[in-house]
């Protein structure tokens, strides 16, 4: 996925395209089951939906960034994804929205809606620090500089630092700060920083990613398991253009917006198909 309002001459931008894909099975009829795992009323994740039976959530702690995502606000039950452009997304391939404003730019799509909300959380934490995101060509973005009054000067291929603005922490200073990632950052920068992972280990917060163009990310936000040690997890995504993130419905099996572990050979979410293989950790 790739935004560029300027002359940024990065080679490998090119490579960090969200694509399509129609890669997936044939969906089945959810009504039935759905009644008994979604609850309209919830206005968080964890409130909207319960796991499938037999299965539980394990806790997470308070300020993990498990917790936070299973808290994620939803916007109430039947709203429509909308684009950047404030148009809705007639492919109704969710079932819920998260409540989490997007500018009018079409800037957040799928790699910059997981950065995101990792970048979300350790601002809600004040974990300043930890905020950091590299761009395509390798320049890395500390979030401290930024609050420094430091902006990344862009020339020609050189990409440096510069004091060009008073020292300031606000929201706004964040929300610029992750708009310029999401310029100059995206699937193939993201998926080069993460870690592979076993999908048997699996975890909320893991993201499935394929890097390049075409290429696309979702973000585990839930977990939940039964006592044979069987597991289920939910997903996220933004995707292209620019769109609200959305909890993804699980067209292939009777328990959406669950997806089993050990249900397919590959992951088919109704827009891209993964490999299990293309599973990754911060």
């Amino acid at each position: 996925m790739r935004h560029f309002t300027t002359y940024l001459l990065f080679v490998c931008l090119t490579l960090n395209s969200c694509g399509q894909t129609n890669d997936k099975k044939n969906s089945v009829d959810t009504t039935t089951v759905a009644k008994s795992i979604i609850d309209k009323n919830g206005m968080t994740l964890q409130t909207r939906f319960n796991p499938p039976n037999s299965f539980q959530r394990k806790p997470a702690e308070e300020n993990s960034f498990a917790n936070y995502l299973r808290n994620l606000p939803l916007k109430p039950a039947g709203t429509k994804v909308k684009y950047y452009n404030g148009s809705v997304k007639q492919n109704y391939v969710y079932d819920a929205v998260v409540d989490m404003e997007i500018s009018n730019k079409d800037l957040q799509q799928c790699a910059d809606a997981v950065m995101r909300l990792r970048g979300e959380y350790f601002y809600s934490i004040k974990a300043y620090d930890q905020i950091s995101f590299t761009l395509t060509n390798g320049f890395k973005v500390d979030y401290t500089e930024w609050i420094k009054g430091n902006r990344v000067i862009v020339n020609g291929n050189k990409t440096v630092w510069r004091k060009t603005a008073q020292p300031s922490n606000t929201y706004k200073d964040f929300r610029n700060y992750i708009e310029f990632v999401f310029m100059y950052a995206g699937t193939l920068s993201l998926s080069r920083t993460l870690h592979s992972k076993d999908i048997k280990n699996i975890e909320i917060g893991d993201v499935f990613i394929l890097g390049g163009s075409p290429g696309h990310a979702v973000i585990v936000v839930d977990l939940a398991e039964n006592k044979n040690g069987e597991k289920v997890f939910m997903l996220a995504q933004s995707y292209m253009p620019a769109q609200e993130t959305q909890i993804l419905k699980n067209e292939n099996d009777d328990i959406s917006p669950w997806y089993n572990v050990n249900a397919f050979d590959k992951l088919y979410t109704p827009e891209w198909t993964f490999d299990f293989g293309q599973l990754k950790t911060w």
